[in-house]
């Protein structure tokens, strides 16, 4: 079975010790004009925890470090692609916007409170339920490689 119609994303939930959110504004896809996190695909030969840390830095100049897992979106886009993106939590090790904004991507990047995520209707539907009930992340764990098998050089475990 082909699986070129499979897709995996990443987006990094970072929260400063403020407590307020990073969220960003796309200038393309279906969330043009509305607030979201970054996100971005994993690249072949990268991992998804290094993805998002790679997104984070190309979208808004921001550093981090994962934290762990908060979930899974998932779905089919048309019935034919399966578009599954993990949900990060990333601790920001620079607060720092440094991003030249705007740019083909990205509109604007900002810190914004809990209180005005959840007052805004062009922030994403699903920034306003994490924001409303997030609980602690799943903690990533690197391993050694399964087996001569897999011929994986590098893994997570999700404990």
């Amino acid at each position: 079975m082909a699986r070129d119609k499979v897709w995996l994303g990443v987006t990094a939930i970072v929260i400063n010790n403020n407590g307020d959110w990073l969220l960003l504004k796309k200038q393309y896809s279906g969330m043009r004009g509305m607030w979201s996190t970054p996100a971005g695909f994993v690249d072949n030969g990268e991992t998804a925890d290094q993805a998002v840390l790679r997104e984070l830095y190309e979208e808004t100049g921001i550093k981090g470090e994962v934290q762990g897992v908060i979930g899974l979106r998932s779905g089919v886009i048309k019935g034919l692609i399966s578009d599954n993106m993990i949900l990060f939590l990333v601790k920001p090790t620079t607060t720092e916007i440094t991003a030249i904004l705007p740019n083909d991507e990205i509109e604007i990047v900002e810190w914004r409170s809990p209180e005005a995520i959840l007052s805004d209707q062009s922030v994403s539907p699903m920034i306003h339920h994490l924001v409303n009930s997030m609980s602690s992340a799943i903690s990533l764990t690197s391993t050694e490689s399964p087996g001569a098998h897999f011929n994986y050089t590098h893994y997570h475990l999700f404990t």
